[in-house]
């Protein structure tokens, strides 16, 4: 009987507790609204920026933002697919230097400072772009 008492106590603190929820980067950067929020700030952040702003003059900036969002909601385990062109045709041309790419991820960081995203999912974003560095820079 005591054994059964104690099973039953410790399956109530479990209900209690609630299901363990393993989030996903998305969801720890806010999802859809919270990626669309990153974005535009960044979009935002890049308007400012002399130097990085040149880059930019051609673009379609709607199409920039929601290709953008598809990437950032892929890369975070989002329930999104990206349809946009390869990062090595998108700045074939451009000759983006080290500095000019690393002022970029400044700018993307400044945009979710801004958002209110935290350092280490910042971090874990940053990690999961980091290996489209190659096909950006000298390209």
């Amino acid at each position: 009987m005591k054994k059964v008492t104690r099973t039953l106590l410790v399956s109530a603190c479990l209900l209690a507790a609630g299901p363990a929820m393993a989030t996903t980067l998305y969801d720890d950067l806010g999802g859809k609204e919270g990626i669309a929020v990153v974005v535009d700030g960044f979009i935002n952040e890049i308007s400012y920026d002399q130097n990085i702003v040149k880059f930019f003059a051609q673009t379609d900036i709607k199409r920039l933002r929601e290709k953008l969002e598809e990437q950032l909601c892929m890369v975070s385990d989002g329930p999104c697919e990206y349809t946009g062109d390869s990062m090595e045709d998108v700045h074939a041309g451009m000759q983006i230097t080290t500095g000019e790419f690393n002022r970029v991820v400044e700018l993307l960081q400044n945009a979710m400072n801004q958002a209110g995203v935290a350092y280490p999912v910042q971090n874990r974003l940053i990690k999961r772009l980091a290996p489209m560095r190659p096909e950006i820079i000298h390209r």
